[in-house]
């Protein structure tokens, strides 16, 4: 349904934000933290959206998610999330993606090919090729003495400092680029906007496109796919 309104949730490490499609409201959050349960996570988002209606929500969870089920728990949340009944808790209709994809749905601008890479606690990252989506957990694959995550996570950043971790997420979009060939490349993630330059054909997306990635996930368009 075109017209449907929709309550979009970023799950994040320290805050869970909530907006909803189609009103002009704006974005509520409530704190978030290690110990959140998913059950905790739909009760402060009924209370923060009380007055709020809404048809369809989207959840995204910072942890893999395969055909809406979520494959492992999360690192910086508590547990409980995998094989949790967000449709059952919602009572209403909800799709649940990995937060860095529902972002890079929501950053996508058309034109090919776009390698999302979301620069936060840890390396999140998609693809997004003619409006579909395909999420992705490249942070994991192997990069120098460990992983890509590793170095331009959370933790590598206050490790290198501001400019090895700057020459460690270059390289990083240049392995990645030169593997997936994509038409360009959208940075998003807490930790982007510390970036002082970006690479040709590298793009900084912004975080509140993870709401209209979340409001896509339910469109008529190809996006759904």
């Amino acid at each position: 349904m075109a017209d449907q309104r929709v309550l979009g949730i970023d799950v994040g490490g320290s805050h869970v934000k909530a907006l909803v499609s189609s009103d002009g409201s704006e974005r509520r959050r409530f704190l978030s933290g290690p110990g959140l349960t998913p059950g905790e996570m739909v009760d402060g988002v009924k209370k923060i959206t009380e007055d709020w209606s809404y048809d369809a929500v989207s959840v995204g969870i910072p942890s893999p998610v395969h055909a809406g089920r979520v494959l492992a728990e999360p690192v910086n949340l508590g547990t409980g999330w995998v094989g949790f009944d967000f449709d059952d808790a919602f009572g209403k209709p909800t799709k649940v993606v990995n937060d860095a994809a529902m972002q890079a749905l929501g950053s996508y601008e058309g034109g090919g090919t776009m390698l999302f890479l979301g620069l936060g606690t840890g390396l999140g990252s998609a693809l997004v090729i003619e409006w579909i989506l395909k999420p992705m957990e490249l942070g994991h694959l192997p990069f120098r003495k460990a992983t890509f995550e590793d170095y331009v996570g959370e933790h590598g950043r206050r490790q290198l400092g501001k400019k090895k971790w700057h020459d460690a997420v270059a390289e990083t979009i240049e392995h990645l680029r030169a593997a997936l060939e994509p038409d360009y490349v959208v940075l998003g993630g807490g930790n982007a906007k510390k970036l002082d330059a970006v690479p040709p054909d590298v793009r900084l997306g912004a975080n509140d496109n993870a709401f209209v990635g979340a409001f896509r996930l339910w469109s008529e368009a190809p996006a759904a796919g």
